[in-house]
């Protein structure tokens, strides 16, 4: 046992000074899962990294990541947010809360667009923080939504973190794309009931409602809408009828994106070179940080690290519920300095064993992860929402994060309602996988 604390001690510190010095994630996670085979184990960390690098870089189900993010890049160069303000604005005026609600609104259609949280934020702040201050709505909440909701970007499928996140664990990703629709549902619920009772009890706050249209006029102002919501439906309703593959759907959502684009004469030579070459830089990062993560697991599995945690924790005892909150502590803190795609890869093969071991479904627990996950994206200092609204409003870091602390929470209480009942996470992907 001391042998192994020592092993820890040792991979643990390589792995935070080479991210302290600013190594890539990547490399940094191929260099420590050298040193672990290396050192600790009589392997051959050569052979054993060119075969893992390949084994991981033709994985089929990576085809879709690109396609993805393509699609993503494509759309928002488009017309949407501007498209998506003017759009939803006029059917959620007469709620409590009135235009709050098209930041979470806005940032769920961007969510299934995108797949990116960061994207998902800038996409519609761009259009909806000028427009909100200009009508007299509280920055705070305005900063506030637009943090929460924009996190979204990784749970509504198709989402990037889901792909990254079956393939690390070796889950169904046409599985977890089903299972993130009614948490997704269930957090934007939970994010629009605290802006109404917050709206309610803050009434001197709220400007009055100025827009005043007929129904017809509002599906005027929702026209170039229609199209984009169509081509979501599409592709997600592809994948849940079992119709597409996730790469199958990503493709004709690439094409739809492509079509769509051109009809609103958004798409320009400029925009699908632009489009293409940032789909190309950010799937050639995640490809890096899976296949140094996937060396790094062989490494600790090797060394015998995750088998010896999982039965140290099942020996403390601990209920289901003390294992969720330590490892949402845990998790917490990782996302005061690491990002989304590196928190996964680099704990999600140690995690999955703790979480097998106390009788949890590996699908429940992806969601989980990425919702958690979602929360480190408002989290300073490295939350990158943060800096996406920082860079957008001008605003001290600092005072963000306090607007967005109280969609942290109710991230928080959204966990404990999937924990209570696991149903919501495990029925769609049952009932619609097993017919």
């Amino acid at each position: 046992m001391n042998e192994m604390i020592i092993i820890v001690l040792v991979l643990f510190g390589a792995l935070l000074a080479l991210l302290a010095s600013g190594v890539w994630v990547a490399v940094t996670l191929i260099v420590v899962g050298f040193i672990a085979i290396a050192a600790f184990t009589p392997s051959p960390p050569d052979s054993l990294l060119a075969i893992t690098v390949w084994d991981h870089s033709w994985n089929w189900a990576l085809t879709a990541l690109p396609l993805f993010v393509w699609m993503g890049e494509i759309l928002t160069r488009s017309r949407l947010s501007q498209d998506m303000f003017s759009g939803l604005a006029p059917w959620l005026s007469w709620l409590p809360g009135r235009l709050l609600h098209v930041n979470i609104i806005g940032c769920s259609v961007m969510a299934a667009v995108a797949g990116s949280s960061a994207v998902t934020a800038a996409t519609i702040g761009r259009m909806s923080l000028p427009e909100l201050k200009k009508r007299g709505y509280s920055e705070s909440m305005s900063l506030g939504t637009l943090a929460g909701a924009g996190t979204l970007g990784l749970l509504i499928p198709p989402s990037i973190m889901m792909i990254v996140y079956g393939i690390v664990t070796q889950q169904s990703i046409a599985r977890l794309f089903i299972a993130g629709l009614i948490p997704g549902l269930v957090i934007i619920s939970l994010f629009m009931g605290y802006v109404i009772i917050w709206s309610l009890i803050n009434r001197d706050k709220m400007p009055p409602n100025d827009i005043r249209m007929s129904f017809m006029e509002k599906l005027w102002n929702s026209r170039r809408l229609i199209p984009v919501i169509v081509l979501i439906v599409l592709v997600i309703g592809s994948i849940y009828t079992g119709f597409a593959t996730p790469t199958e759907a990503a493709t004709i959502g690439v094409l739809g994106a492509l079509g769509l684009a051109w009809v609103s004469r958004t798409l320009t030579l400029r925009s699908f070179l632009d489009g293409l070459m940032g789909a190309m830089r950010t799937s050639c990062m995640i490809t890096f940080i899976i296949a140094g993560a996937s060396f790094l697991a062989i490494g600790m599995a090797f060394t015998g690290i995750p088998a010896a945690l999982a039965a140290w924790v099942e020996g403390l005892g601990l209920s289901t519920w003390m294992l969720l909150v330590m490892l949402t502590l845990i998790y917490i803190v990782l996302g005061c300095f690491l990002e989304g795609a590196s928190m996964i890869v680099l704990t999600a093969s140690i995690a999955l064993p703790m979480i097998q071991a106390a009788g949890l479904d590996p699908i429940w627990f992806g969601i989980y992860l990425i919702i958690v996950v979602e929360m480190s994206q408002i989290t300073p200092p490295v939350g990158f929402n943060l800096f996406v609204l920082q860079g957008m409003s001008g605003r001290d870091l600092m005072v963000i994060a306090r607007s967005a602390f109280p969609f942290f929470m109710v991230m928080i209480l959204g966990i404990v309602v999937l924990a209570t009942w696991p149903g919501l996470v495990t029925f769609l992907p049952d009932l619609m996988m097993n017919r």
